[in-house]
Order: structure tokens, then sequence, then C-alpha cells
């Protein structure tokens, strides 16, 4: 059978198509009992739960008859009509529920009981136990009356306790015991009594087939090896079957025309027979239950196709039949099923609910929850006996995993989103530098008025996702150095006006990194919380699953018990005291059991809530440490990017210190370069008078005339004292410049280290106010964290 037929296929049309007929479940080649893979495929892909009807009797019975007529068919199942057993092994049909539409209908016929070819009655026993532990209806059919000799052919129910165990471990006790256990998974008993002609009368007063059943049943009194032979089949079939029911069936036509019987038609057939049979399987339509399992776990068709593998293995491996280790088997199959189905639910569910990028993480998150919870609803009420928790830790190590990867597909939606609208939406603005619109006087306000409108578009785009901030703030940073590079160069603007811009970005880009630091901590306070949701969600389901099971246990003690208590008041009613004593015992033995089972679940429960406290405190503490790491991690980011702010603040100041002393040593230099040019001409004057002078005296000594030297003498004097004169006041001017440069400068860095000392205790400030806010924020997570843990320990106990 092909994959597609059995997980998509709708269940009618794949009966219609597969099942015309019936085929051999559990072949029987020589006493050699074998699964038939063909009927297994089958059952695979059976998903609702089935109602298994089971017949057996002795060979040549008319059980196939009844069969095809459950089936609403006229053949199928084969009809023997010679005196040799036809059906072998187990045959199956299943068909859809007549009156139940969500059900599917197996029934399964079994090869005749008593065929003298087999040799032995072993592999009647095993058929007669397979039909037992594999249905949910048993019938049983016999020709005539219900006499000692029908209840001589039943010895295969007073051999079921050595056939079949309950638990893989039984107590060595009373064996009784295993048919208290019995009951809460044994079949129906429906009794078909065939070819019936004698009157339904006990004493002379006619009664229904159930009362004759009822009657038949009953015990005598007496110790003797006869009276127990006698009433050991009974016993049995009372302890065993709590509910009963008998149908009768006069023959169907006259002994010629049995063999005919599946081509006869019904004028041809006796009507009360007809009536009988319709009869019969109207009750079996309407009244019988599905099949279930230990504990009430429904069983569908890949369950009971487990069922069939476990019991066969172990009949050909020489073991017992173990309901306890068919049932852990299959849990083993169903809770790993069961761990993949949720799984598949949940990336349905988001896959359809999740448009990538989600404008916020709390939008995933809200969504993530949801199918979280529906995959842990799917996975508890499909799963069972999953008694480490294994399998739910599996899952939900699965749906974290599951979780992680949508967070990272929705950080790379968002990424590549925002990083196209940036690269569409900021192209106008970069081909303008390229072209250098902006490289001329006012090009700068331009600049930043069509960042701004660019910016303001971009925030105005929808589904950005939670990397739109973060994506724009590294997209602006990488164009810091074109946007410097155009403030520089913009000659409208003066060194005041520059620096006041620098200053503006520098505190807008501070302002976008502390908002950018504060959403990636609110972003990680958000997903730590989600992991303590998720744990929680898990053991609210699990603690409510636990206490259902506890209810549902309880309530299969008090069936068991109530069926026991009736079957008791029926001996007391007969006057079998000595069984009615037995029964007590069985009953106390029951009562017994049940409180030790539950003894044992709420011991389980309570090492579960142990459990649960312990991990709920070891992810308190993980939860604790990671919120610690983070507040830490927050605040060295902070101080680190104070560190940062405050060197660059000093290096720019230093910059700007160093560009300003080097304006002003040049202005002096050139200041004392005029000074000295004026020097230095006044001087040449002086000299040049001098020389004249000098001429003069000379030509006055030659002319001997000492008045005209003498005055030339005085004049020399003259000039030299005002040259020394000169001198002396341009060296007081160069120390009077130096020294007012120096007290400048001394001045200026004084003003400019208490600009700065303002700014950085500005920041400082600005600083602690955050570390205050953010450590009152972690103290008070930290008390609705303590407070949540102390409402959840005490909801526990």
């Amino acid at each position: 059978m092909n994959n597609k037929r059995r997980q998509g296929a709708p269940m009618d049309m794949f009966l219609k198509v597969h099942m015309p007929g019936p085929v051999c479940l559990i072949e029987n080649a020589k006493g050699q009992l074998r699964p038939n893979q063909k009927a297994l495929e089958i059952l695979s892909a059976i998903t609702q739960p089935v109602v298994v009807v089971a017949i057996v009797g002795l060979y040549r019975t008319g059980k196939s008859y009844l069969m095809n007529k459950l089936a609403g068919k006229k053949s199928g199942f084969a009809l023997g009509s010679t005196v040799q057993a036809h059906t072998k092994g187990i045959w199956m049909w299943c068909v859809p529920h007549p009156h139940k539409k969500d059900h599917t209908l197996v029934l399964l016929d079994t090869e005749g009981l008593g065929d003298v070819e087999k040799g032995d009655n072993q592999n009647d026993c095993w058929i007669f136990a397979l039909a037992i532990l594999l249905s949910s209806t048993f019938v049983y059919n016999s020709m005539g009356p219900i006499n000692q000799q029908a209840m001589d052919q039943l010895h295969y129910v007073t051999e079921l306790t050595d056939r079949i165990r309950s638990r893989a471990s039984p107590d060595q006790e009373d064996e009784v015991e295993d048919s208290a256990e019995f009951v809460s998974f044994f079949p129906d008993f429906v009794w078909s009594l065939r070819d019936m002609t004698l009157k339904l009368e006990v004493n002379g007063v006619r009664v229904t087939a159930d009362e004759y059943l009822e009657n038949s049943l009953k015990l005598k009194e007496g110790t003797c090896k006869e009276v127990e032979k006698y009433n050991l089949p009974r016993l049995c079939i009372r302890k065993f079957f709590p509910k009963k029911k008998c149908f009768i069936f006069y023959p169907p036509t006259e002994w010629k025309k049995l063999s005919l019987l599946e081509s006869l038609q019904e004028n041809e057939i006796d009507s009360d027979f007809l009536q009988q049979v319709a009869e019969f399987c109207l009750y079996i339509f309407k009244h019988c239950k599905a099949k279930t399992l230990p504990g009430g776990i429904p069983v569908n068709g890949p369950r009971l196709e487990s069922l069939v593998l476990t019991y066969v293995d172990s009949i050909c491996s020489g073991d017992l039949p173990c309901i306890e280790n068919a049932v852990l088997a299959l849990a083993k199959i169903e809770n790993s099923a069961a761990v993949q189905r949720a799984i598949a639910h949940y990336d349905q569910q988001m896959n359809q609910r999740v448009q990538l990028p989600t404008e916020t993480l709390q939008e995933l998150l809200d969504l993530h929850r949801a199918s979280e919870r529906e995959a842990i609803e799917i996975f508890l009420r499909t799963s069972f006996k999953d008694e480490d928790h294994a399998f739910q830790k599996e899952l939900g190590s699965q749906l974290e995993e599951r979780w992680d990867d949508f967070c990272k597909r929705n950080l790379e939606a968002s990424s590549n989103r925002c990083q196209a609208l940036i690269q569409n939406i900021f192209k106008p603005l970069e081909e303008g530098v390229k072209q250098g619109t902006y490289s001329k006087p006012g090009g700068y306000g331009l600049f930043v008025q069509e960042t701004q409108r660019l910016k303001k578009e971009y925030y105005g785009q929808p589904k950005k996702g939670i990397q739109a901030e973060e994506v724009l703030q590294t997209y602006l940073q990488s164009k810091e150095a074109v946007s410097n590079a155009i403030l520089q160069t913009d000659q409208s603007l003066t060194e005041k006006e520059k620096e006041i811009e620098v200053e503006r970005k520098r505190a807008e880009s501070a302002l976008a990194a502390a908002k950018l630091l504060e959403e990636t901590q609110k972003k990680n306070e958000k997903l730590m919380e989600q992991k303590e949701k998720s744990y929680q969600e898990h053991m609210r389901q699990l603690t409510q699953k636990i206490e259902n099971d506890r209810i549902q246990l309880k309530a299969e003690q008090e069936r068991t018990l109530a069926i026991k208590l009736q079957e008791q008041k029926q001996l007391l009613q007969e006057g079998f005291r000595e069984e009615s004593r037995k029964l007590q015992e069985e009953m106390k033995n029951v009562e017994k059991r049940y409180k030790e089972k539950i003894d044992h679940m709420e011991a389980e429960s309570s090492k579960t809530k142990v459990k649960i406290m312990e991990e709920m405190q070891r992810k308190y503490d993980q939860l604790m440490e990671n919120k610690d790491r983070n507040h830490q991690e927050y605040v060295r980011q902070l101080i680190e990017k104070m560190d940062k702010d405050r060197a660059q603040q000093v290096a720019e100041q230093e910059k700007m210190m160093t560009r300003m002393l080097q304006e002003r040593e040049l202005h002096l230099k050139e200041e004392i370069s005029e000074e000295r040019r004026k020097h230095q001409k006044e001087i040449q004057n002086i000299e040049a008078k001098n020389r004249e002078i000098l001429l003069k005296m000379e030509s006055a000594q030659a002319q001997s005339s000492e008045n005209t030297i003498k005055m030339l003498k005085e004049m020399n004097e003259v000039n030299l004292k005002i040259m020394g004169q000169k001198e002396k006041a341009f060296e007081d001017y160069l120390k009077q410049l130096t020294e007012k440069m120096e007290a400048d400068t001394e001045r200026l860095m004084k003003e400019q280290e208490e600009i700065l000392t303002n700014k950085l205790q500005e920041q400082e400030e600005s600083f602690n106010e955050k570390l205050r806010k953010q450590n009152k924020k972690h103290e008070e997570e930290i008390r609705t964290i303590k407070m949540k843990k102390k409402n959840s320990d005490c909801s526990m106990m």
C-alpha cells in the first residue's frame, strides 16, 4: 500500500477500494501462527476507533454466515458446506460502521474449534485467546441448547489464566486476582445458540434468551469433582465476562438446503430466523463498544495492528501474551508518533498563521504560544504511559528548536526586507552625493533635510519587522563619513555652526544607540519569559493529565467493584456462601490492588511534582542567572558606551584645542612678523639718515667747520639713541604679546576643560539615571518572577 493512500485517503473510500471482501489477518499454517502483511497494512491506514467483533465456535456451526450479515453482504467469509473446516487462522473484514460514522467495524472470523484434523487443541486455545485479546465483543457460536456438553466445549475459558497475563511481573498471590484484572479489558460476551428447537422455559415458565443464559450459568452446590467440573466454566464466564448477552436462532431451512444457505433467496429462508439475525445485527451495531486498552485508551487501526504483532510474537516465541507488555510496546510507538503529530501540527499552524517578518516580537510570541499549547494538547491527548515523561521532554526540545528557528527566520526576513527598503528609498540621496549635489554652500542643510525626509518615508513603510531600527542605524552610521565631509566643505557655515552640528549629530547618534540597546534588552527579556511560560504550559497540562488518569483509574476501580458486588449478591441469592466468601476475598484483593495502583500513581504524581518543582527551580535559577547576566551585560554596554563617548569627547576637545592654539600661534607669528617688518623699516630709515649725516660730516670735515661737525655728531647720537629705544620698545612688545598669548591659552584651556567637565558630568548623570531605572526594573522583574514561582509552588502543593 502506498503512503499516499495510508496517510491521506478518506476512510470510506479506502474501504471501498481495498476491502471488497475479507482477508486473512493471522495465518495458521501447520499449527504456526503468522500475521498477514496485507491485512496489517489495511489496519495501519484506519485512523478511526475500531469496534472489533470476533466470533468463535466449533467448526461447521455457521459462524461465517453471521459475520457476512454484519458486513451487510450475502457472501464474503467462506461458508463451510462439508465436514472439513474451511476457515484457517483468523480472517478480517473492515467495513464502515453502520451506526457510528466516525468508527470502523472490524469483523474477525476464526477457524472452527475442535477440528479432528489438527490432532490437539493447543492451536484452538491460542485462536480462542487471540479472539479474546483482540475483540471488544466476543461472540461464542454453538449448536443447540446450553447443556453440560456445550459447557464442556467451553473449556478454553477455564484455561485463559494459563494463556494470558495481565501484568509483566504478577505478584505471588492467588491467581484469582488475575480474573479480576481481566474484567477491565475483556470483551463483552455474546452467546449465539444455533438451530435451537427447544422452548425457552425454566420450570415451566417462559423466559427470555438472556434469562435462559443466566439460569444456565447458575452453579451447583457441593464439593465433589463432578460439581467442581460443572461449576468451573460457568464460574469463569461469570467472572471474566461481566456483560453477557444471548441470542437464539431457529434452523434457517431444512437440513438438505443448509449447504446452499449463501445462495438461497430470503423467501426460501425461515422468516423467524431472518428476524433473529436482524435483531442480532442490530444489537451488535447499537450496543457493542469500541475496543479499548486498560486505562480507557481507545484503539484504532494502527494500535490494533501493534497488538496483533505483539501477541503473535509472544506466542511464537513461547511466551504468554501479556497485556501490560503489549500496552508498553504500543505506548513507545504511539508516543513517538504523538510527538511527530504534535510537531507537525505546530509547523502547520505556524506556517499558516505567521507572515514573516512579524511587526513585533510579541506578535510572533503570541502565535507561537497558541500553536505550542495546541501541540502539547495533541500530544497529551494521543499519548499514554509516558512514565518518565521522556517523550514529552523530547516534544519540548523539538518545540524549542522550532521556536528558535522561527526567531532566526524572522530576524533574517526583517533584515532582508529593511535592507531592500533602504536600498530603494535612499538611492536618490546616494546618487546626489555622487553627482556633487551637496558639495556647495548650503549643501549640508539640503543633505540633512533630504535624509530626514527619506527616514520618514522609511518609517512609514509597513511589515519591516523587529530589525527596522537596527538596520537603519547601521546604514546611517555607514554614511557618517560622507555626512561629515559634506559638513566640513560647506562654506556657508561658520566653524561654530559646524561644531554645533557635530554635537547635535553626536547626541542624536547616542540617543539612537541607547534606544537600540534598550530594545535589545526588552527582546532578550521577552525571549527568556517565553521559555518560562513554555515550561509552565507543559507542566500545567501534564499535571491535569495526571489528575485525569487518577480519576479514570478510580472510576475503573468502582466499575470493577460494582461488577463484583453484583456477582456476590447473585451468589448469595443462589446460596453459594463459600463462593461468595471467595468473591469477597477477591474484592478485598481488588480494592487492595487498586489502592496500590492509586497510591503508586499518587506517589508517581508526587515524584513528578517534585521533579517539576526541581525542574522549575532549575529553570528559575537559570532565568535569574540569565536575567543577571543580561542586566550586567546591559550595564557593561552602558559603561562601555559612556567611556567611549567620554574618550571621543576628550579627543575631540583636545583636537579642537590644538586647532585653536595653532590658529592663535599662527596669528601671533603673523603679528610679530608685521611688527618686525615695521621695526626693520624704521631701523633702515634711521640708518639711512645716519649714513646721510656721516656723509655730511665727512663733507664738513673737508670744509673744517667745527660747528657743522658738532651738530652732525649730536644728530648721530640722537639717532642711535632713538634706535636703541626702538629696539627696547620692540622687545617689550614681543614680551607683552607672548605673555598675553600664554594667558589667553591658559584661560581658553580652563574654559574648555570646564565645558568638557560639565558635559561629562551631564553624561554621567544621564548614565546613572538610566542605570537606576534599569536596576529598579531588574529588581521589579526579580520580585515578579519570585512571586510567580511562589504561586506556582503553592499550586503544586
